[in-house]
């Protein structure tokens, strides 16, 4: 088994290698901001209201997500859904896929899970993997009474039985592309790129 530092490395060289190229944008700020809008009401109305709900950001770009949808559900039914955070790096089994560096970190879930109607939160749904990590850490924390998932783009591509109950727009994609969501938050800038890998 080769060490975890020498296996980022290599995964650092690779990355190096490669170029990257901007192909075309998917979303504006304004489509972000309206498709979160929607999602809201999307999962206020099929969960029948504010009660026993909940968010759950995956970290990074979830959080935000999730705070986001959060706010606007508060303008809907003038009630503040909790919003937690999730690190799943902790609970991959691909461990160096994560990033060229695995990154731990904080999560922080401030409410019980128990009999709660729980939202998964992410920003791109791509295998499925990264969901059943944060699956289980999720049951690591108690049983809620229902767990579905939210994404902002699905891009296909998937290695595992799992989809998103609610979906701001399906990305038909290579395996070579890569959907970029960038938000203000975090990256300074509010839209969602579709890039693609070029060998050097």
């Amino acid at each position: 088994m080769l060490p975890v530092l020498y296996v980022a490395y290599l995964l650092d060289y690779h990355y190096s290698a490669m170029r990257i190229v901007e192909k075309a944008q998917l979303m504006s700020a304004s489509e972000i901001d309206r498709t979160i809008q929607r999602l809201a009401h999307e999962i206020v109305e099929k969960s029948g209201g504010t009660k026993h709900l909940a968010l759950i950001g995956i970290v990074r770009r979830g959080v935000p997500l999730a705070q986001r949808i959060a706010q606007a559900m508060r303008g809907i039914d003038g009630v503040d859904v909790p919003v937690g955070t999730l690190d799943i790096t902790l609970y991959r089994d691909d461990l160096s896929k994560v990033a060229p560096q695995a990154v731990l970190r904080s999560s922080h879930i401030s409410f019980g899970v128990d009999d709660m109607d729980i939202v998964l939160v992410d920003d791109v749904l791509y295998t499925g993997r990264t969901i059943r990590a944060a699956m289980n850490g999720i049951f690591d924390l108690g049983r809620p009474k229902r767990v579905s998932l939210c994404v902002l783009i699905d891009r296909g591509h998937r290695e595992m039985p799992i989809e998103a109950q609610y979906t701001g727009r399906s990305v038909q994609t290579s395996d070579t592309e890569i959907i970029e969501v960038r938000l203000r938050e975090i990256d300074q800038e509010e839209r969602v790129v579709l890039v693609d890998r070029l060998e050097h």
